[in-house]
């Protein structure tokens, strides 16, 4: 380590740098990590995990219901919030502790303070402290995004959901993405009376479209008032509350207001234009396949790269890092087949191609679907219907996406999401024996197909 304090200097204390430090660390390495927040970064403080905590909780008031009509006594609950959040954040500090020793333990200095990158090989922190290293990781995630608008600044994003004081009566989220819908659900079944506006004509851009409609039918069931092609114009504070006014003339008074509509890449004030690393136009650190940036000496993992941000992708990009600099055993992050799941009510777990997409781009589609009301369901007379499909390459009959939407998707997703990743073809799901009764067999029942799709053009 001649001439550096470092060999290796991460910048954020989250999934992918966490691990890019442990695990340089344990090679040997002299490493150092910066956090001006709270170790365990988005997933872990202000994301995947808190927000998993409140699904579990929101699902319980639903189930009452569900429950008296399956033949049990039960009276009405009332969710309280001043004895869930202590328990949240002790969780949350828990799982925050364990980040740091399992970070410490093998010899990592920790410094709790914002770092900047100084040059090619110095990062300045905010105590003061200057130190070199050889290597430079940034790993400082993403942060909401909140309109430019009258107003704005009286609302709160998914940072501040978690520490809410109370839990409001009314709230208006805005935004149609995975995390809107999925706080619409969470707040829903919290009792809290829910209005959602998205300005594009359906929510979850990017996902299947059959699958879209089918969420937010079951969303407007449920009781969230989801109006789409509606726009904030301005937040106005008064004695009734917050009101907030929209375009095509819709207005509504609530007692907080949720920006829910996006996420940007953390890059700003860090800088790394200055030194010649690139950004992209949305503030994304541009690095190449091995997670090198246009500036040797500095690196970049996870949601600051913009490519795919999940928490395990961040992780997988951090673990590879190590290997190609630390190792010399280069390896590039696989980003092929990534499974994902949106936790709406019920969840909707995907992995491969959408239908719209593999039409796109294969052309000669067969698309499998069953949309049916499970059993639990259906025997109380609920309405509520999952939906499986399969998209299928029809000449070589390998599948190339699934989707999910019912209780429990999120696991199903996983272990079909690894054989999708092993090149399974439609008769090696039709091989394999239904599990009965429950609703992950439709997976292997769907004999034929729903749609079959020619070339486009």
């Amino acid at each position: 380590m001649s001439g550096f304090d470092y060999d290796l200097f991460v910048i954020g204390g989250g999934s992918g740098g966490v691990r890019a430090g442990r695990v340089a660390a344990e090679t040997g390495a002299k490493v150092a990590l910066a956090e001006e927040f709270r170790m365990g970064g988005t997933c872990v403080i202000r994301g995947c995990v808190p927000k998993k905590l409140m699904v579990f909780a929101s699902k319980f008031g639903p189930a009452v219901e569900d429950a008296r009509r399956f033949g049990w006594e039960m009276e009405d609950g009332r969710f309280d919030w001043d004895r869930f959040r202590p328990m949240l954040d002790k969780e949350l500090s828990r799982l925050e502790g364990i980040y740091r020793t399992n970070l410490g333990r093998p010899g990592t200095d920790i410094y709790d303070a914002r770092a900047v990158v100084k040059d090619a090989h110095t990062v300045a922190l905010s105590t003061g402290e200057e130190f070199t290293a050889k290597h430079i990781l940034v790993a400082t995630g993403g942060r909401p995004f909140v309109p430019d608008i009258p107003g704005a600044e009286l609302g709160i994003t998914s940072n501040e959901i978690f520490n809410l004081a109370r839990l409001p009566k009314k709230v208006l989220i805005v935004g149609g993405g995975y995390i809107a819908c999925e706080f619409a659900c969470i707040l829903n079944g919290l009792g809290v009376e829910v209005t959602q506006w998205h300005r594009g004509p359906q929510v979850l851009r990017g996902f299947d479209d059959e699958v879209r409609g089918h969420i937010s039918e079951l969303m407007v069931a449920q009781g969230i008032d989801l109006r789409v092609g509606v726009s904030p114009r301005a937040v106005e504070k008064t004695s009734e509350g917050l009101r907030v006014t929209g375009t095509e003339e819709h207005e509504v008074t609530v007692d907080e207001v949720l920006w829910a509509t996006g996420r940007v890449p953390n890059s700003a004030g860090l800088g790394l234009e200055a030194l010649g690393v690139e950004l992209s136009a949305n503030g994304a650190v541009v690095v190449d396949d091995y997670s090198q940036t246009a500036v040797p000496s500095i690196f970049a993992v996870g949601d600051v790269t913009d490519r795919i941000n999940l928490t395990p992708v961040a992780i997988r990009e951090g673990a590879a890092f190590v290997e190609t600099v630390f190792k010399g055993n280069p390896v590039k992050p696989d980003h092929e087949l990534v499974a994902s799941a949106v936790f709406t009510q019920p969840e909707y777990g995907t992995v491969g191609m959408t239908e719209e997409q593999a039409h796109r781009e294969v052309g000669n589609v067969d698309v499998y679907t069953a949309s049916f009301r499970p059993m639990q369901k259906s025997f109380i007379d609920r309405q509520e219907k999952a939906l499986f499909k399969l998209i299928v390459a029809r000449e070589s009959q390998k599948v190339l996406g699934c989707h999910i939407v019912a209780d429990g998707a999120g696991e199903m997703i996983q272990l079909a999401a690894v054989a999708i990743k092993m090149g399974a073809t439609k008769s090696d799901f039709d091989a394999a024996v239904a599990v009965h009764p429950t609703m992950a067999e439709e997976i292997v029942l769907m004999k034929s197909p729903t749609r079959r799709l020619e070339p486009i053009g």
